[in-house]
């Protein structure tokens, strides 16, 4: 299921924009509420799970998985939380590629216990804004479009990817608690700046606001 899912998000967040071309707008709303979304259920699920089944060191694999984030945006510059201006040359943009599928290969392995299905809405919400934004950059690529296409089918796979490989590799297995702890120090740097960003100009906006409120209340609600 699991699989299927993420799947159809990718070509859901593709078809948006390939047929409706969302204003920037409304792709900023629905990055804060999927912010808002991802921060609450990392917050009430995951974290409550990973110390309670963890050892008392068990915050070290958060801090890493937040600093590891940290990393991988220097290379995406942003594009996992909506940034927009980073294709603007005809060269393919590997870093970007790189960087990207090793964040959506980490979102799939705590879903490899077949759980965590709250995490699982998570990911879905979160991810059908980025990859509109994603889809975006790729469809005004200067490059060859095939290779823009191959990067989006490629990324398409890697949550998937982690979903297999958590439950099927020994280690990703034992150390399951870990790197849950891990993937959830990545969520929070990902949902936390999504949120700082959406208020950058310390101006009280209501839609965003309220695009934020949904999206607590929903993840308390589920």
């Amino acid at each position: 299921m699991e699989i299927l899912v993420l799947l159809l998000t990718v070509a859901t967040g593709f078809a948006i924009v390939k047929f409706l071309n969302p204003k920037k707008k409304i792709i900023g709303l629905l990055l804060t509420f999927s912010g808002a979304y991802l921060l609450s259920i990392t917050v009430l699920k995951l974290f409550p799970e990973v110390f309670e089944k963890g050892d008392a060191n068990i915050g070290i694999f958060i801090i890493i998985g937040l600093v590891t984030q940290l990393v991988l945006d220097f290379f995406s510059k942003g594009a996992e939380h909506g940034h927009v201006h980073i294709l603007e040359t005809k060269h393919f943009p590997w870093a970007l590629f790189i960087s990207l599928n090793i964040h959506a290969f980490m979102e799939g392995l705590p879903l490899s216990d077949h759980q965590h299905h709250e995490l699982l809405w998570a990911i879905v919400i979160h991810k059908i804004p980025i990859v509109m934004v994603l889809a975006s950059l790729l469809i005004h690529f200067k490059g060859k479009k095939s290779f823009a296409f191959i990067f989006l089918v490629i990324f398409a796979f890697m949550t998937p990817l982690g979903v297999i490989v958590g439950d099927k590799i020994p280690f990703f297995i034992t150390y399951s608690n870990q790197i849950n702890a891990l993937v959830a120090g990545v969520f929070l740097h990902i949902a936390t700046i999504i949120l700082f960003e959406s208020s950058q100009e310390h101006r009280f906006n209501i839609q965003r606001f309220s695009a934020l409120v949904i999206g607590v209340l929903l993840a308390l609600l589920l």
